[in-house]
């Protein structure tokens, strides 16, 4: 897969120096990080956090809680009072036009303040608009960090950590239960918490959880298998929790935050298995601005979720936030959290028109840009401004430019002259950024024409080992939990000896359909000793694609 600019994402060490000094508890809640030297070159766009845009114009007041930096604010965003504490939560659009938030919180008189979390109740809350007011209308029941999503049958789900409630309908009643987990013999870093869900086009619900591993699930009940032996985060120092996923009609997107940091990063995939990162902040503190510049100046932004629209568009993200320290949050104080709501910048509908390959001899690129309610792309569009191609170039301004355009009934045909546009044989989707005429921010992802999104995902089960005499016989599992067929494979096991990785034998594996399973065996001339430690690699090949490997430690006993 393709990797953007990691190169410089390593620079993310050890922390520098504390923003604040005192505690050990402080010293959990501020780390001050470098920046990259590129990021400093990434144009207007390039970075998610350029896509939030100010706070819709509501009640400003400055008779409500918080401390001097959140005061006045729109009460009215959102979801506040002076009874509750409110912590995470995402919205979805009912069928009776109004929009429901499902947000957990515990009384602010509680007698360990913030600290009281753990006794979260979830409330159910409806708004007329997608930022609030929210009015809650009934509570769930106990539980923390929900994020609400619908089943392929209709049914809705809301996950909280630990467990989860399920109900034909958004107002209820509601049971609760368990979901199950196969870990599949990897590694689970730091735990099954703070879960994040994604719809896949057949139904079937993709998983990430806190620690950065993939999970599938054939309906978003049926157990969750882990097909990742590592995180998929960023390759920086940092302590990862809140990650959101979605998916669009383009890709998946992913934005994970470094709790020390106060910086999130986002991450984009074709799959939903294999992720690159983008360059740039996804949010940070400060991001909670009035049309008019004023900056509600919240001390942490967590828990980010999405509101999406009906192309999966990200159109609004919803943050818990606290205007202090969160120990500093005490019972019957002047301090709180609640849930805000900032629009987002949903990127602009393209389509790629030309049904050939990318590549070096490519002289020119046809991009159809759709017209949309409030934006016609025949007077809303700077031309000139307009480069499309590999987000690795056109982050930093570079890219292909125009030559011609064409109008297509309401729609806009630009034509590109290729020169510059960095599209490799492993660009999934490539980015058009540019601006207004009035210097509002464009962009916009397209598909490839040529490339396959929707492909088998082939996974293995550590083998079993049987010692002979002269030799090993080798037994795995391997499962599809791709969404289509996949062809003949072929894997092939390693086993690492002085340094050096040493091959223990291969094996074909038969076609498989969506979610079918096999075993694969074969018998190796090499012998493993027992009780000694190794590590193994598994691979597996096909004529399309090369699927991640599975790196893992094993002894015989």
């Amino acid at each position: 897969m393709q990797t953007i600019n990691l190169r410089f994402l390593k620079t993310f060490l050890l922390p520098l120096s504390l923003v604040l000094w005192g505690n050990a508890d402080l010293f959990s809640q501020i780390t001050e990080r470098p920046r990259p030297a590129e990021w400093s070159q990434l144009v207007p766009g390039a970075r998610f956090l350029d896509r939030l845009q100010p706070m819709p114009q509501g009640v400003l007041s400055k008779d409500v809680w918080g401390a001097e930096n959140v005061v006045p604010r729109y009460i009215d965003n959102g979801i506040e009072d002076s009874i509750f504490s409110y912590w995470g939560g995402n919205i979805l659009p009912g069928d009776d036009g109004l929009y429901h938030l499902f947000v957990c919180g515990w009384r602010e008189n509680s007698p360990k303040g913030h600290g009281h979390w753990p006794q979260s109740d979830v409330f159910h809350a409806v708004s007329k608009q997608p930022h609030g007011p929210f009015t809650v209308k009934d509570s769930i029941g106990k539980g923390h960090n929900p994020e609400i999503f619908r089943l392929r049958d209709g049914r809705y789900v809301i996950y909280v950590i630990d467990g989860r409630y399920v109900s034909e309908s958004l107002k209820g009643p509601w049971t609760y239960g368990k979901f199950e987990f196969d870990r599949r013999n990897r590694r689970i870093i730091e735990g099954l918490s703070n879960l994040t869900f994604a719809r896949r086009e057949d139904g079937s619900f993709l998983m990430i959880c806190r620690g950065g591993g993939v999970w599938i699930s054939e309906t978003g009940l049926s157990t969750y298998h882990h097909l990742t032996d590592k995180r998929v985060y960023p390759a920086v120092e940092g302590r990862f929790e809140d990650p959101v996923v979605w998916r669009d009609h383009i890709q998946y997107h992913l934005i994970v935050n470094d709790w020390y940091g106060r910086i999130a990063f986002y991450l984009r995939s074709k799959d939903g298995v294999n992720w690159v990162v983008d360059p740039g902040e996804a949010y940070i503190p400060g991001i909670a601005k009035h049309a008019d510049g004023k900056v509600e100046d919240w001390f942490k932004y967590e828990r980010i979720k999405v509101l999406q629209d009906e192309y999966g568009r990200a159109i609004q993200a919803n943050f818990a936030v606290i205007d202090v320290l969160k120990k500093e949050d005490k019972s019957n104080d002047n301090h709180g959290s609640k849930n805000i709501a900032i629009p987002l910048n949903p990127g602009l509908l393209l389509t790629i028109l030309d049904a050939n390959p990318i590549t070096a001899a490519t002289k020119t690129i046809r991009l159809k840009i759709a017209a949309e309610k409030g934006f016609n792309p025949h007077t809303d569009i700077d031309l000139a401004s307009l480069r499309f191609g590999a987000s690795t170039e056109v982050n930093f301004g570079r890219g292909a430019k125009v030559k011609s355009t064409e109008k297509s009934g309401d729609d806009l045909i630009v034509t590109f002259d290729a020169a510059g546009n960095g599209i490799t044989p492993d660009e999934f989707a490539p980015k058009l950024i540019g601006k207004t005429p009035q210097g509002a921010l464009l962009y916009g992802y397209a598909r490839l024409p040529y490339v396959s999104y929707i492909e088998p995902i082939l996974s293995a089960l550590a083998p079993i080992f049987t010692l002979r005499t002269d030799g090993m016989d080798i037994n795995t599992e391997v499962q599809n939990f791709g969404q289509i067929a996949s062809q003949e494979a072929s894997l092939q096991l390693f086993v690492e000896k002085n340094g050096e990785k040493i091959p223990l034998g291969n094996a074909a594996i038969p076609p498989l359909k969506p979610y079918e399973k096999t075993n694969v065996r074969f018998a190796s001339p090499q012998r493993l000793e027992k009780g000694t430690e190794y590590n193994c690699t598994l691979t597996i090949r096909s004529k399309e694609k090369e699927f991640p490997s599975f790196n893992f430690k094993i002894k015989i006993n």
